[in-house]
């Protein structure tokens, strides 16, 4: 639930938090997903400030240890969660976490959680209460699977049959979500709409509908998410506000702090969670 950077290793430990880490040979099937395995080697503990990211993240835990969320909704042990694009501040607190990680673009949460994006309401939500039965059972045969690749490759198959027959998102949300991608967040709703064919309030509301933002939260997300990696990287603020496109240093820490729930220095300071 770190950030690991480990290459094209689909193994590894890392020395210096004694967190291990696993990786499926070959990546997921499905496009828009990416999965992890994470184990607390040296029993260091978890304690990770949930961030707002472009991704739904997924957590399913191994064993009988619940980590904590810690919410504005008050403390809450969860044995696996599910992180919405923006979950608002939270933290998660753990001892010896070993879990399955799995980051979902906004299509593939459409397609794979079974829910509307609104139904997470901007939270860090249990995933037995989206996945009911079907979260214990994947659960219990990945605390029973001996090795990293025998449990990453039950999560993908796992997803690979919820995606049989899934909703597709509409082509208009989804193009409008790939041009905040890759515009890095600096976009127009009027251009958005204009390239969709559709009305300002038609865009608004199936955008919000499938994707759980409205398109100007989701680009406010989209910028915010590569100042956060700047900031994190060691870069300053007044640098990582021109660079992201803010109108300036204040414009920045006003949106850091509305979407982290802290101010860009203690930003810059986290871990932060994973890729």
């Amino acid at each position: 639930m770190r950030r690991h950077e480990v290459g094209t290793a689909p193994r590894d430990r890392d020395a210096e938090n004694g967190w291990e880490v696993a990786r499926p040979l070959g990546g997921a099937t499905l496009d828009g997903v990416r999965m992890a395995g994470f184990r607390d080697d040296i029993a260091a503990g978890l304690d990770m400030r949930v961030l707002p990211q472009p991704v739904v993240v997924v957590v399913i835990g191994l064993g009988d240890n619940p980590v904590t969320v810690e919410s504005a909704a008050g403390h809450r042990p969860m044995r696996s969660l599910v992180a919405s694009l923006s979950p608002g501040p939270a933290r998660i607190r753990g001892e010896r976490v070993e879990c399955v990680e799995v980051c979902l673009s906004p299509r593939a949460a459409y397609a794979l959680l079974g829910v509307s994006p609104l139904e997470l309401d901007g939270s860090v939500t249990g995933l037995e209460d989206v996945w009911g039965r079907h979260e214990r059972r994947l659960r219990e045969q990945l605390t029973d699977a001996t090795t990293w690749q025998e449990r990453l490759a039950l999560t993908d198959e796992f997803l690979t049959k919820r995606a049989a027959g899934a909703r597709p998102m509409s082509t208009e949300v989804a193009a409008a979500w790939d041009t905040i991608v890759a515009r890095r967040g600096r976009v127009r709703v009027g251009d958005l709409a204009a390239s969709s064919g559709w009305s300002r309030k038609r865009l608004w509301s199936r955008f919000r509908d499938q994707i759980g933002l409205t398109p100007k939260r989701a680009a406010m997300l989209v910028r915010f998410d590569h100042a956060a990696r700047a900031l994190c990287a060691g870069d300053s603020a007044g640098d990582v506000a021109l660079a992201c496109g803010y109108a300036d240093q204040p414009h920045l820490h006003r949106d850091v702090l509305a979407l982290a729930g802290c101010t860009p220095g203690a930003l810059a300071g986290r871990t932060t969670s994973a890729d």
